[in-house]
C-alpha cells in the first residue's frame, strides 16, 4: 500500500473501501484476494455475495489488522488486491483524445482526472516523469473505480512520451495559464493528446519545445491565476467530448 516499487514488483495494488470494490466488480475487473474487517460481512453482505459470485478469494482479518495496515485514519471495513492494469503507448485507440500526466504529483488531481477521463470518453490516460503512481492507494481511492474503466499506460521520460505520441499521429497540446489558444478554438475531434504539467511549476520547457501548441482555459475574472490542474484537464476533456458529439449530430 505504501511503496510503488513493491507495487511494481509484485504486479499488483490495493483497492481500499466497497465503493472501489463495487466498481471493480462493475466493470469487470479481475480480484485477486477480498480481506474482511470483523463488521464487514454484516454491512456489505450484498457485495460480498458479488465477490464470491465472481470467485474472488475472501480473508477474514481480526480485529485491529486494517487499523494498522491502511492508509486512512478511519480504515475502510473492505480491501482487495488486484493485479496492475497498464498497457504499452502503441495499444492506445489510434483517434480521440488522452491525458498525459506529466508530473502531476498529487493523488487527489491524479484520481479525478482519470474519472474526467473515463467520464468524457478519453482514449486513455498517461501517466509519466515524476506523476505520482497511478496505483497509489490514494488515487485509486480518488478515482472512485474510473481506474478500471480508463485505458492507463505507465510511462518514463516524458520526452520520449510526447515524440511517440507525435509520431503516431496526435496533435500535443499543452495547458498554460496564460498565451494559449482558448480550446473551443482549436479542433478537438483529431486525435491528440492533452499535456498537463505539474501543480506547482507547469509544464517543463524541454516539453513545451515539443509541442503542437499551447491551449488556455479562459477565466471570466483576472485576479484568478489560473485553474488547479484536475480542474483544467476536466475542462479540456469535456470541451472535447463535446465537439465529438457536435461533430457525431452533423454527420
Amino acid at each position: 500500500m505504501r511503496e510503488a516499487r513493491v507495487r511494481r514488483d509484485e504486479g499488483a495494488f490495493v483497492l481500499e473501501g466497497p465503493r472501489v470494490v463495487a466498481s471493480a466488480l462493475d466493470h469487470g475487473a479481475t480480484l485477486e484476494t477480498v480481506y474482511l474487517a470483523p463488521a464487514a460481512e454484516r454491512a456489505f453482505g450484498p457485495l460480498l455475495e458479488r465477490v464470491r459470485a465472481a470467485g474472488v478469494r475472501v480473508v477474514d482479518l481480526k480485529e485491529g489488522v486494517l487499523e494498522r495496515v491502511g492508509s486512512t485514519v478511519t480504515p475502510q471495513p473492505i480491501v482487495a488486491v488486484a493485479p496492475v492494469r497498464t498497457g504499452r503507448l502503441d495499444s492506445l485507440p489510434p483517434t480521440g483524445f488522452v491525458l498525459v500526466l506529466a508530473a502531476v504529483q498529487d493523488p487527489g488531481n491524479a484520481g479525478t482526472l482519470l474519472r474526467s477521463a473515463e467520464g468524457s470518453g478519453a482514449a486513455g490516460v498517461v501517466f509519466c516523469g515524476n506523476s505520482v503512481d497511478a496505483h497509489n492507494p490514494k488515487v485509486v481511492r480518488s478515482s472512485a473505480g474510473a481506474i478500471f474503466g480508463t485505458s492507463l499506460v505507465e510511462g518514463d521520460d516524458p520526452v520520449k512520451v510526447l515524440e511517440e505520441l507525435g509520431a503516431s499521429g496526435r496533435r500535443r497540446l499543452g495547458t498554460t495559464a496564460t498565451g494559449g489558444v482558448a480550446p473551443e478554438a482549436l479542433d478537438l475531434t483529431v486525435p491528440l493528446a492533452f499535456v498537463l504539467g505539474n501543480e506547482a511549476h507547469g509544464l517543463a520547457p524541454d516539453l513545451v519545445e515539443r509541442l503542437d501548441a499551447t491551449v488556455t482555459i479562459p477565466l471570466a475574472r483576472p485576479l484568478v491565476e489560473s485553474l488547479n490542474v484536475a480542474m483544467a484537464g476536466t475542462v479540456l476533456c469535456f470541451e472535447a467530448a463535446r465537439q465529438h458529439r457536435g461533430r457525431g449530430s452533423s454527420a
